[in-house]
């Protein structure tokens, strides 16, 4: 299959792309703003340097497109900008994807869902509470009205962490950054309480869900996650246990009160039942198989 990667030298568009490349023609398109190039080490595949935001076209024909392009800090400070660049790098995928006759998968949020009720499913309301999730809303609806011209997949990913994730900066997953300052002798920082749940998946395992969605017959939109929501406070267990360290909590205020998602939990019946998805990982054993593969990888 030949299948164009957005995105794909990213944190999850880059294991996506190593998950693919030895059993498909895979091509990386990608301009490099917040990917890493080192993140496609021993991918020998093709590299496009373009900004999908923009308008651009493609001689190459492709089985399947996987969109993971998009501005994913939800502290940018240019709001009118994420939303431009993410809803535009989406239509002008989406209409290289009809061009091309194109299965087409792509990137949603959990972010779609705010505060919502929880165990958040895709049938409820949205209520973002940020430009990013804003940005995916009109992502999702524009994906709808063209599910009868072609099959189109949105993965609506929870709160995702693992390898190659290191690029997103301040955005990276709490379980990188707290590995990061117990590594450098600084107590653990996590915000007052500790309280906020997550639905934490594992990168391996949202990697195999995009993959399943390559299969799809229909077009959908789904939640991937893993049905579990745990506390920020034990999560910091889990990784101070991994590490051997036994550091105290440094609470600190939260300055994104107005942003910020209290609690993510994902149902994802719908991702099972059409995608044939659950996530395999336990939390505790990723954040150790993480770990160890940063071991190994850190330069």
């Amino acid at each position: 299959m030949k299948i164009l990667v957005t995105g794909g030298a990213g944190f999850v568009g880059s294991n996506i792309v190593h998950a693919l490349k030895d059993k498909h023609d895979v091509t990386v398109l990608d301009n490099l703003s917040s990917g890493h190039v080192e993140n496609l080490d021993g991918f020998d595949g093709g590299i496009l340097d373009i900004d999908v935001s923009q308008p651009f076209s493609l001689d190459s024909d492709f089985d399947a497109i996987i969109h993971e392009a998009s501005i994913t800090d939800t502290t940018f400070t240019d709001d009118e900008e994420m939303v431009r660049a993410n809803v535009s790098g989406f239509r002008n995928v989406l209409k290289l994807a009809l061009d091309k006759k194109a299965k087409l998968v792509y990137i949603s949020s959990a972010g779609v869902y705010g505060n919502g009720e929880t165990p958040m499913k895709e049938s409820q309301s949205v209520a973002p509470l940020n430009a990013y999730s804003r940005s995916k809303v009109k992502m999702d609806v524009i994906a709808k009205e063209h599910f009868s011209q072609l099959t189109v997949v949105g993965l609506r990913y929870f709160n995702v962490f693992g390898m190659r994730e290191a690029g997103k900066g301040a955005s990276s997953s709490m379980i990188y950054q707290w590995r990061k300052q117990i590594q450098s002798g600084e107590d653990p920082g996590i915000f007052e309480d500790g309280n906020q749940k997550r639905d934490h998946i594992y990168v391996k395992d949202v990697v195999s869900a995009t993959v399943k969605a390559l299969d799809a017959t229909s077009s959908g939109v789904y939640n991937v996650g893993t049905g579990i929501a745990t506390p920020f406070a034990s999560v910091l267990q889990m990784v101070q246990s991994v590490l051997g360290s036994s550091k105290s909590e440094r609470w600190i205020p939260n300055p994104y009160t107005a942003s910020y998602q209290v609690h993510t939990h994902a149902s994802v019946d719908l991702a099972t039942s059409a995608l044939g998805y659950t996530a395999q990982w336990k939390l505790k054993e990723a954040i150790a198989d993480y770990f160890a593969w940063l071991d190994t990888h850190e330069r």
